[in-house]
């Protein structure tokens, strides 16, 4: 099992790393759902304020990849969204290469829907790219995009968290206002999605310098190869190096990608589906699909201690008298001790023969050390005798003899072996009549005073 993570959150294996901590896929004890865990790896004051920027942003859309909650534990902090599976876009570029232009177009329909909502509130992401952009496990059906990672995004009109002309977000997709060190605003987002869009037809990475300059030289090229025409004029308007000349809203671009899909050839019958896959993998030994799975309890390697079972049902005899088990076995004698009188009413049977229905007393008894067992040599007394042929168990009164041993079967002595024991006397409880009499005399003395006392007023 993974550690255990503020009382709630535990932690399976490590699947993707961030720029601020790793990212874990974890087990929800209190929601009983599988979540990925961001975990902060640095402790610093800058740090820590991104990651709690980061951590505050709730978003609720189906193509956003926003935090659900946080936790803290000791010197460790991490926040969790929801366990997205099928790896990022640059997963399904490595799987396929160049994808088909109507796929293309349904992906970044999906993307601009969730920017729009992201921007609503407020929010400029500054690194949008294709590691950023996590899709589900869908397999061969409707794909299904999640925009993430939201470690340096802000709030416009928030103070930054960076130097002056310092940089922030991954190089290759930067517009160029903000390598000029320019406020974060919403087009710099829609410049990145262009980027990702121009990846994703070619099947590798666009080179965003030499493409600025050919527009601010020489005005918007042609469609590139592979690149419809009516989707490239979507996309021109999203690479302009002018912001101002560029898409200023994401509704807008969504709106602009619609009716170009119109104009796109149908996909053809030959054309190879795309099918996203799991890219994260089974489960450790430990865990299964609904949480962690208790593993069987193995037996012990040191014998345990014997219980006694438990009793059978008790018999009926044929007089109608119930019969108790004799106690457990012990190692028998080979032959009739030495010293030890034939019972006079039987004679003296053969060496080692045990007679049926009775057993010898544990080793362990205190009167088998100086005297062999009572029914190891001779016949039983007949007062101790089964009264038919009913089986016994040994086991049945176990529990009787080897835990209380202060009432084991007492041998008789050699000599009176075959004679029964004579009855004990019982006596009654209360005091003895020598104190008993006294103290009645008295008592009637004292009564007959009272009574003649009475007599007298």
């Amino acid at each position: 099992m993974g550690e255990v993570f503020a009382g709630r959150y535990e932690l399976i294996d490590p699947i993707g790393r961030g720029g601020v901590g790793a990212v874990w896929r974890a087990w929800d004890h209190r929601r009983r759902r599988y979540v990925a865990a961001k975990v902060l790896q640095q402790s610093d004051a800058h740090t820590l304020l991104r990651f709690v920027r980061e951590q505050a942003l709730r978003i609720e859309h189906p193509h956003v990849l926003a935090p659900a909650s946080w936790a803290a534990d000791d010197d460790k902090v991490l926040f969790t969204m929801d366990l997205v599976s099928g790896g990022s876009l640059a997963h399904v570029i490595g799987d396929y290469g160049p994808l088909p232009p109507r796929f293309v177009c349904l992906l970044l329909d999906q993307l601009l829907s969730g920017l729009s909502t992201v921007h609503a509130e407020g929010v400029v992401h500054r690194d949008i790219k294709p590691a950023n952009i996590l899709m589900e496990a869908t397999g061969t059906g409707r794909p299904h995009l999640r925009l993430s990672d939201f470690g340096i995004s802000m709030r416009k009109g928030e103070p930054r968290l960076t130097e002056t002309n310092y940089v922030v977000g991954t190089p290759g997709y930067f517009a160029p206002e903000q390598m000029m060190g320019a406020e974060p605003d919403f087009p710099a987002d829609l410049f990145a999605v262009g980027l990702v869009a121009l990846y994703l037809l070619q099947g590798r990475k666009p080179d965003a310098q030499a493409l600025v300059e050919h527009f601010a030289t020489h005005g918007t090229p042609g469609a590139p190869e592979g690149v419809p025409e009516p989707l490239w004029q979507v996309l021109a308007g999203l690479l302009q190096p002018d912001p101002h000349a560029r898409f200023r809203t994401a509704t807008g671009a969504r709106k602009a990608l619609t009716a170009a899909v119109e104009m796109l050839p149908e996909a053809g019958p030959d054309d190879e589906p795309v099918e996203v896959f799991d890219q994260i993998g089974p489960l450790p030994a430990g865990f299964g699909p609904d949480g962690p799975v208790t593993a069987p309890q193995e037996p012990s390697q040191q014998p345990a201690e014997p219980q006694a079972p438990a009793p059978p049902p008790v018999s009926m005899s044929e007089t109608g008298s119930f019969h108790l088990a004799p106690p457990p076995a012990a190692p028998q004698p080979s032959a009739a001790s030495p010293g030890v009188a034939a019972p006079q009413q039987q004679p003296h049977p053969q060496p080692g023969l045990q007679q049926p229905g009775f057993q010898q007393p544990p080793a362990s008894a205190p009167y088998a050390a100086d005297a062999p067992p009572a029914y190891a040599v001779g016949a039983p007394d007949l007062s101790q005798a089964p009264t038919s042929g009913v089986p016994h168990d040994p086991s049945a009164t176990r529990p009787y003899t080897a835990r209380h041993q202060q009432l084991p079967p007492v041998p008789a002595p050699p000599v009176q072996h075959a004679a029964p024991h004579p009855p004990v006397r019982r006596t009654r409880p209360g005091p003895p009549p020598k104190v008993a009499v006294p103290v009645l005399v008295v008592a009637l003395i004292c009564f007959a005073v009272g009574i003649w006392a009475l007599t007298q007023i």
